[in-house]
C-alpha cells in the first residue's frame, strides 16, 4: 500500500465448525461496514476451526490477496475448538496488543463475558508489504461491537504499516 493511498483493503476469515458462507452474518455484517466506511473487502471466506486452516487462510489473505487488514471472526473463546488465536501467532511476526487491549475494553463496557476473549491483534510481514491481523468474536452482535473499537485507527495503522508518518 502506498502513501498515498492509506484506505485499508480488508479480507475476512470466518472460522467456524458449523457456519457456511451464506450463514455468516458477523462476517456479512463486517462486510457492510467496511462498505459503508467506502473502504474494500477484498475477500471473505469461511474455513473450519482447525489451526491449520485457519493460518492458510490468514496467509492467503494477507499474501495473495494483498489486504492490508485480515479480521478474522470467531474462534476466540475457551472451547477445545477456539484455535484463532493460535493460527494467528503461528503466521504473524509481532503482536499488536493495544488493539487487542482497546477491543477488549470496550467490550467490558458492555458485557463482562468479554473478559472470556482470547482475541489477538498482530502484525504479518509479506513480500510487498504487512498486514495488520485482528482476531474478532464470531457473533454478529460482538464483532460490530469490537469493529466499534478499532475502525477509527485503522487508516492510520494500515499508512505507518506502510512506513507514514507518525
Amino acid at each position: 500500500m502506498s502513501n498515498a493511498n492509506p484506505l485499508p483493503r480488508f479480507a475476512i476469515v470466518t472460522c467456524s465448525d458449523t457456519r457456511t458462507l451464506a450463514q455468516d452474518s458477523a462476517g456479512e455484517c463486517l462486510v457492510k461496514l467496511i462498505e459503508d466506511k467506502g473502504w474494500e473487502c477484498l475477500s471473505h471466506v469461511v474455513v473450519k476451526d482447525d489451526v491449520n486452516d485457519i493460518a492458510a487462510a490468514i496467509v492467503s489473505a494477507a499474501d495473495e490477496v494483498a489486504a492490508d487488514v485480515v479480521l478474522t471472526c470467531g474462534g476466540t473463546g475457551l472451547s477445545p475448538r477456539d484455535v484463532t488465536p493460535e493460527a494467528t501467532r503461528m503466521v504473524c511476526q509481532r503482536e499488536v496488543p493495544g488493539i487487542a487491549e482497546g477491543m477488549h475494553a470496550h467490550s467490558l463496557a458492555i458485557t463482562n463475558r468479554a473478559m472470556l476473549s482470547r482475541a489477538i491483534c498482530a502484525q504479518r510481514f509479506t513480500e510487498t508489504g504487512s498486514a495488520l491481523v485482528v482476531n474478532l468474536p464470531g457473533s454478529r452482535k460482538a464483532a460490530q461491537e469490537n469493529w466499534e473499537a478499532l475502525v477509527d485507527v485503522l487508516p492510520h495503522a494500515v499508512l505507518m504499516m506502510a512506513g507514514g508518518g507518525h
